[in-house]
């Protein structure tokens, strides 16, 4: 004989109760992912980085080099 397939009430719940959790994180990640960029205030708060380090490097021997 075979033994009975059919799941417990408890198994069913946490089958469902996985699955909304699932949902929820897949919800959550679209929603954070198509949200518009925080803006800040001026741009003089925050120093804009160079988009290559290799630049910032040569423009500071640059301006050591000029410098009597």
């Amino acid at each position: 004989m075979y033994p009975n397939p059919a799941l417990s009430a408890g198994q069913l719940a946490l089958i469902a109760v996985v699955a909304v959790l699932a949902l929820a994180v897949w919800l959550t990640g679209v929603y954070v992912a198509a949200r518009e960029p925080r803006h800040r205030g001026s741009g003089a708060e925050v120093p804009s980085l160079p988009r290559h380090p290799a630049e910032a490097e040569d423009q500071g021997r640059k301006a050591a080099l000029s410098r009597p």
